[in-house]
């Protein structure tokens, strides 16, 4: 069971999470949790503050004081011991120091620094679980076995972490049963041995990873809504729970953009075949989604609409002689070079349009943005003549591709009466997904309309 920050974000919730584990009296679950609220956003603003504040003024530091305060109002209300979590804040301001000093935050130190949040949420959980008498162990998921590679602030698990966690989570349950509570989103870096962390939303792997260690029989990710939705309730209130998903589905959803789950978080329990269940940790009692490897077809049309915005969006045609081999190739091997990741694409003989991802570009600070991309239309003009088109949105369909033909029929009836011109479509290697790019300004109001038009009429009308 995994519990995301909002659900444990004050010792309140707390107390209800541990509810909700103790309904559940003939299982016996492992949980996974995240750090609390907003404390991930708070660290790795004090980060960036303790740069430039020097050594004297990092006990100032509002989101220091923040995090301090946060986290002993929940142990004095849970009724814990400020033991749990003392040695860890008192690293922290230490390290805030180590930071001012040297006027420098690595991505090293910045997981280091982000690792404090778990790493008091589970000690402060666990310590509550054993006050009310449920037994409970808590653990570092770097010192368990959850073996990374050194991409610091956005490591892949290996392969050896899960016989290492299945043998040490196993070996104590053996030795002195206590519900094992991990902290989400952390590993240890195989060559470096510093401390990792999994990209934003890792804590998700981490519950599919142990799921998929232990072959257990459920993996449940618990956030603050009832499931995976039909589209964004920011955007259109009345978006709906999903009941069911396959596992293609759900990547296609997470990468892009459905805030629900991690994109490489269905990664394990596919290939562990264990059903992952979103739940609502504010509304146990709703049935959330159950994403299994295959799903029953025949009725489903369209599962979900994700917007993707902030996108940009580039036309590359050749400049050479047309059919010229070798295009594709060359034109890729630029974004490798430049490690800038692409979302969506379409190609004919000598164009490419494509879109690029913007979490990839934008990771570093804003200011480089232009530049980056000025960079990478440098590159490109050597081979071809490009058009650099930004504020533009990917509206991507996650839906069932044997109906293909009917979605983008209602589709593009949908966009015409609205008055959108597509720019750029990519249908094919998913097979679950139709992607349209759209203006961002015209983004919120096709994805209004299109789910009128397939959650709001009965399927029958559709055909």
């Amino acid at each position: 069971m995994k519990f995301g920050g909002s659900s444990v974000a004050s010792a309140e919730r707390m107390k209800e999470v541990a509810d909700l584990i103790l309904s559940f009296p003939n299982e016996r679950p492992v949980i996974v949790l995240s750090a609390m609220g907003k404390t991930t956003n708070k660290l790795l603003l004090a980060g960036e503050r303790a740069v430039s504040c020097g050594v004297t003024n990092v006990e100032t530091i509002d989101e220091l004081s923040f995090i301090k305060e946060l986290h002993l109002r929940t142990v004095d209300e849970l009724e814990v011991d400020k033991s749990v979590i003392e040695p860890h804040l008192e690293e922290l301001e230490q390290l805030l120091k180590g930071v001012a000093m040297m006027k420098e935050l690595t991505p090293r130190t910045r997981d280091y620094l982000v690792s404090f949040g778990e790493c008091m949420s589970t000690r402060i959980f666990a310590a509550y679980l054993n006050k009310i008498g449920a037994k409970a162990r808590q653990y570092d998921a770097f010192d368990i076995g959850f073996i990374t590679t050194d991409d610091f602030t956005n490591a892949d698990i290996l392969e050896a972490t899960y016989p290492a966690v299945a043998k040490r989570l196993y070996g104590d349950w053996i030795s002195d049963p206590a519900i094992p509570i991990v902290t989400g989103f952390l590993g240890k870096g195989w060559r470096s041995c510093a401390i990792t962390t999994l990209g934003r939303g890792g804590s998700d792997l981490t519950a599919t990873t142990i799921g998929k260690a232990l072959s257990l029989r459920e993996i449940q990710v618990w956030k603050d809504v009832d499931g995976v939705l039909t589209c964004d309730p920011n955007i259109y209130p009345a978006a709906e729970p999903v009941p069911y998903l396959t596992f293609d589905e759900a990547a296609e959803l997470a990468y892009f953009g459905a805030q629900v789950l991690h994109p490489q978080s269905m990664r394990p329990a596919r290939e562990g075949d264990i059903p992952v269940r979103v739940k609502n940790s504010y509304n146990p009692n709703a049935p959330g989604t159950l994403i299994t490897r295959a799903r029953d077809m025949r009725k489903a049309v369209l599962t979900s609409i994700v917007l993707k915005r902030n996108v940009t969006m580039l036309d590359i045609v050749s400049t050479r002689m047309l059919g010229q081999f070798g295009f594709l190739a060359k034109v890729f091997s630029i974004f490798e070079d430049l490690g800038i990741s692409v979302d969506v694409v379409a190609t004919s003989e000598v164009s490419i349009s494509l879109t690029l991802d913007p979490s990839k570009v934008w990771s570093r600070e804003l200011i480089q943005q232009a530049s980056e991309l000025d960079h990478v239309v440098e590159e490109l003009e050597k081979i071809a003549v490009v058009n650099l088109l930004q504020h533009r949105s990917i509206i991507s369909l996650i839906g069932n591709v044997q109906r293909s033909s009917l979605i983008l029929e209602k589709v593009f009836n949908v966009l015409r009466t609205n008055g959108v011109n597509v720019q750029m479509i990519s249908q094919g290697a998913s097979k679950v997904n139709i992607s349209l790019i759209v203006n961002d300004d015209e983004a919120e109001q096709c994805v209004r309309s299109l789910h009128k038009t397939f959650f709001e009429t009965d399927i029958s009308e559709l055909d």
